[in-house]
Order: structure tokens, then C-alpha cells, then sequence
């Protein structure tokens, strides 16, 4: 369901009980549209997320701390300025619809007490964060919106803050029964659309989830109702609506959570859902993160795919045009041949013929052969011609030869970081696989005068296997030669076979058929053969792969291996416990 304003009224409730009184002790921003706020309150650290991303826009208590930039925002450091430090002194929901606000109380330059709002706008694509002062004024906002974007609404630093245009409906806080009866009464129609368009804040879900509740139909018509009732019952609904418990996830069959509810969904019955009895904040942490930074490293690693796709197109052109060169030089004895027979024949050829019929004495029974002459050109120059001929193509395949070489090395390379930005799901991976790419010379490397601070490492996946063995899977080059590097001896090694793919790790000396099947699978799941059957696998110990010298990242050889073949199983890989990564 969309973070609509019911599911929005259930966190401002966990939020002014939470959060009042506590003291903003930091304020970072990990995103461009997104903002934190680390309050401690009631003897605890509470990290505040607001998101302004139109596909994931909300607000909610979060466990999840993101990675900073190495240099705040302008925004980030208004924010600073003026709330941290301070006590949130309220947290309310504005008409029921989806607008937060969060009045938090801090001192000034000059040492008074000033009371700034913190305003959440949950609008889609329209969503924002703006910053506003005592005196109504906008400070800052995480998007500004001008005369160009918006004739109705203008929001830049300066101008006084505007609530956006009312839609005319209801608010389901403080409607009485009367305006719920007045307002069914005109819209007609099946109940569960009335309501959406009456009442404010309702996504078509929440609609069609009160509309059951108050008839036990999904398709009820108010022409079939008793509307009078319906209101009183309506109102009665809507008053208790905040202590239905608990929120719930729907679940897909790999387990993970598709959707989000406030509190149970009767009109989705046979729908599987696991309850939150932690509350509405940690149902919408568990549904978001993983969606989250999903989408956020699609965006980040967008511009490094379509590099790397762009790259790989040029050298599979490359490589096609070296490929035909080489098929052109088969010719090359031909020209030869061709050559030393004209030679050996100079006596019975003349200039203007159009071809000569020699013997050819190469082949056993001396067959006649005609060879194509230029009839401009005297027979000892036709010789000529062709040895130069010969020449070219045996220079031109030579050079084919090694530019072949080159371009299917530089291939290889350009697959396995295309595969490697597949497994990324930190932003340090992104910088490894982006400096890498820049060390390469296949991005431009970019200059700034900030000194940045060093990032650091990042981590690969930790798996661990039914019989509680850990198991390490490299995300990209760099990961694979650390992992590699510093795994023990008599532990085992797996890696697709001539394939890009993640090295995997079994941290065990003991391990268990059942425990090498799961790795293989992870192998085969985090290798280019990820869609094929049938991937082999080769797996052997540490101690017997090696690192030649001067080797790019990533690259080993190794002896002694046994081979697996594994269809990789995504379901079984999601079952498995992920530790980190």
C-alpha cells in the first residue's frame, strides 16, 4: 500500500510519543532527497528518517544508518545550524492528509529560544522536506519550486510557507458523523470509492479495507446501504482506528516483503502476512530498506552500466573487424604462390594478359591454374604485386593476431565488472568498481579539489550454510583478491568455471557435501551463468591457487580443482542466513 495518510497517522502517534521532549544530538543528510535525525529520548538513540524520493517518499523511525557523504550538503548544514541541539516540542499530522510536521525548539545566535518546523510532504513525485521558521517563512527545502515548476505553489528560501491547495475532503480525525452521512449521501456509487474521495488521506487499499470492515463485502453500493448507519458506523470505525494492531507484512514466496500495512488487512484474507508486533516504524524499516537500496544503487550504477555496455559493444566490434582481418589473411599463401609462379614463368607471359595459365608444380599432379593479372602492369610487376600482397597479410595478421589477444583480455575484463556492478549493494563497492574502471583508463577520473577522505573497504557476502560453516562470496575484483588472500590454507576455493563470477570461500577445513552444494549454488548464482543450468564449478584448496605477478584484479590460477555442476537456485540462496553484505 503507498505510505497514504492512514499509515502516516499511525507514525505521527509512535513519533509524538517517542520523540517529544528528546534532543536532536546530530542531523545528517546520506542522500540528496533524503534527511536524519539522531534523537536521544526516554534513555535512547532514535534515528528519524525523512524521504523525499518520489518512489519511496515517508517518514518513520529507522535502524538503519547510511553512509555519509564525504562532504555535507548545503541543506545538511542549514539544518545543523538551526536544529540540532534542540527538544522536539510536537509532532503532528495536518487534516488528515499526508503532510507531517515536527516543531523543534533550539537556541539561536543569540542565545533565545526559536521553535523551527520541520515539514514532511508525502506527495509521489511532489513529496518534500522544507525547513520552515517561527515567523512561517521557508529556510530551505530539499527541492525548490519555483514560477517554472509551479504557478499554484511556489517553494524557495524566503517566501512564506503554504499548505498545498485542499482537495476539499474530509478530515478523518475530526468529521463528525453528520459530514460523513452528508458526504456519502452525495457520492454514490460502491462504498470504498466514496470514501477515497471523500475522506482525506485514503490510498484505493485503505479504502476497500474500511469498506470491508464496515460491510464484510469488496464491492459494496451505497444504493444497497443503509447510509445513516453506515456513517455512525463509519465514524465509530475511524475513531478506533488506531488501535487495530499489529502492522502487518505481505510476504512473496521467497520471503521477502512485498507490501506494507498499518494494521491487519481483512479484505485480503488468503494473502500471506507476517505480522510487526515492534510497531508501524519497524513493518515500514523492514519493507523500505531492502527496496530502498535497491533502487538506490540502480540509480548510482546506472551511468557505470551503461559504460561498461557502451565499452563492450566497441570491443565485440573490434573484435568481429580482427576476426574477418584474420579470416582475410588465410590468403596470404596464395598471394605467395601465386607470385613464385608468375616468377618461374616470366618467359611465357607478356603484359596485357588477362590471366595466366601456369603450371602449378606446389601440388603433386601439377595442375593447370589460371591466375587473375592486371593488364596494366608487366608480368615481373604482377609478381611483385602479389608478394606485396603476401606481406600485407602476413603483417596484418600478425598485428590482428595480438590486437585479437588485447581485445579479448580487455573483453573479459570490461564482462566481469558488468557482473561485478550486479552484486553491488553498498556505495563503497561502487567507488572500488569506479576506480577500478578509472585505473583502466575506461572512465574519466574525476577531479576535485576537496581531499576526500579515504573510503572504507567493503565487504563481501556472508552466507552461512545449513550446518552453521560460514561462507564468503566476493562482490567484485577487489573483494575477490582480499578474500582470496586471506583465506587460510586448507579452506576451500570455488569459482565458476571460465566465466566471470565472485570467488567463494568455505571457512571450514571440514566440510560437508550438503555445505559445498550450497556454495556451489552461491558460485553459480554470483557468476555470469546466473540465468544458465548446468554452470561448472571448480573448487579446490586455498593453498593450491595462485596470484601471478602483475595480474589484474580478481585474476588467479589454479590446480588440483574438481568440478561441480550447479543450476543456480535463487529461492534456495534466499532461505540461506545472510550475515552481512
Amino acid at each position: 500500500m503507498p505510505f497514504d495518510g492512514v499509515t502516516l497517522g499511525f507514525v505521527a502517534r509512535q513519533l509524538k510519543e517517542k520523540l517529544v521532549g528528546g534532543r536532536v544530538d546530530r542531523v545528517s543528510q546520506p542522500e540528496r532527497d533524503e534527511i536524519h535525525l539522531l534523537i536521544r529520548s526516554q534513555g535512547e538513540n532514535l534515528r528519524l528518517l525523512l524521504c523525499a524520493g518520489a518512489n519511496a517518499a515517508r517518514v518513520h523511525l529507522t535502524e538503519h544508518a547510511k553512509q555519509n557523504p564525504m562532504e555535507p550538503p548545503m541543506l545538511c548544514m542549514l539544518m545543523r545550524k538551526y536544529l540540532q541541539g534542540g527538544r522536539v516540542m510536537d509532532v503532528r499530522r495536518i487534516g488528515g492528509d499526508r503532510i507531517l510536521e515536527i516543531d523543534i525548539e533550539a537556541l539561536d545566535e543569540l542565545g533565545e529560544a526559536r521553535t523551527r518546523t520541520l515539514v514532511a510532504e508525502i506527495m509521489g513525485r511532489h513529496s518534500n522536506i522544507i525547513l520552515r521558521g517561527a515567523d512561517g517563512r521557508i529556510i530551505d527545502a530539499v527541492r525548490h519550486v519555483d514560477a517554472d515548476i509551479s504557478r499554484v505553489r511556489e517553494v524557495l528560501p524566503g517566501l512564506p510557507y503554504a499548505y498545498p491547495p485542499s482537495q476539499g475532503k474530509l478530515d478523518p480525525d475530526t468529521a463528525d458523523a453528520q459530514a460523513l452521512l452528508q458526504m456519502l449521501q452525495s457520492a454514490g456509487g460502491k462504498l470504498s470509492k466514496a470514501l477515497q474521495g471523500g475522506i482525506a488521506g485514503l490510498s484505493p487499499q485503505a479504502a476497500r479495507e474500511l469498506a470491508f470492515r464496515l460491510t464484510g463485502q469488496h464491492d459494496a453500493h451505497l444504493d444497497a446501504l443503509n447510509v445513516p448507519e453506515t456513517a455512525q458506523r463509519l465514524r465509530a470505525l475511524l475513531d478506533g482506528l488506531y488501535d487495530l494492531q499489529p502492522p502487518v507484512l505481505m510476504v512473496g514466496e521467497d520471503g521477502e516483503a512485498t507490501d506494507v500495512f498499518p494494521y491487519p488487512q481483512l479484505s485480503l484474507t488468503g494473502m500471506p502476512m507476517r505480522e510487526v508486533p515492534e510497531g508501524i516504524s519497524h513493518a515500514l524499516d523492514l519493507f523500505y530498506a531492502g527496496r530502498d537500496r535497491r533502487e538506490r544503487m540502480q540509480q548510482r550504477s546506472a551511468s557505470l552500466h551503461r559504460t561498461l555496455k557502451t565499452h563492450i559493444e566497441r570491443c565485440e566490434k573490434k573484435l568481429a573487424i580482427q576476426l574477418e582481418e584474420l579470416e582475410n589473411s588465410r590468403r596470404m599463401d596464395e598471394y605467395r604462390i601465386n607470385g613464385e609462379l608468375i616468377q618461374a614463368n616470366l618467359y611465357r607471359l607478356e603484359k596485357g594478359m588477362q590471366e595466366a595459365v601456369v603450371e602449378d608444380f606446389y601440388q603433386a599432379d601439377c595442375p593447370t591454374v589460371r591466375i587473375p593479372m592486371d593488364l596494366k602492369l608487366t608480368p615481373v610487376q604482377n609478381a611483385q604485386r602479389y608478394f606485396k600482397l603476401y606481406q600485407k597479410a602476413r603483417s596484418a595478421r600478425e598485428m590482428a593476431a595480438q590486437q585479437k589477444e588485447k581485445t579479448e583480455q580487455e573483453l573479459r575484463y570490461l564482462e566481469e565488472q558488468l557482473d561485478d556492478l550486479r552484486k553491488c549493494t553498498q556505495p563503497e563497492e561502487l567507488s572500488e568498481i569506479r576506480a577500478m574502471l578509472e585505473r583502466s583508463g575506461h572512465v574519466r577520473k574525476v577531479q576535485s579539489r576537496v581531499k576526500q577522505r579515504k573510503a572504507q573497504p567493503s565487504q563481501p557476502f556472508h552466507y552461512r550454510a545449513t550446518d552453521g560453516t560460514d561462507i564468503l562470496v566476493g562482490k567484485n575484483s577487489v573483494q575477490n583478491d582480499r578474500l582470496t588472500g586471506e583465506a587460510r590454507g586448507d579452506e576451500t576455493w570455488m569459482h565458476a568455471k571460465n566465466m566471470p563470477g565472485s570467488h567463494v570461500i568455505i571457512c571450514s577445513t571440514k566440510v560437508s557435501e550438503q555445505t559445498l552444494l550450497e556454495a556451489a549454488n552461491l558460485a553459480a548464482y554470483y557468476s555470469k551463468g546466473q540465468q544458465s543450468a548446468q554452470v561448472p564449478i571448480d573448487y579446490t584448496l586455498r593453498r593450491y591457487v595462485k596470484k601471478p605477478g602483475g595480474a589484474p584484479a580478481g585474476f588467479v590460477i589454479y590446480t588440483n580443482q574438481r568440478t561441480l555442476y550447479v543450476t543456480p537456485d535463487e529461492h534456495a540462496i534466499k532461505r540461506m542466513t545472510l550475515v552481512s553484505g
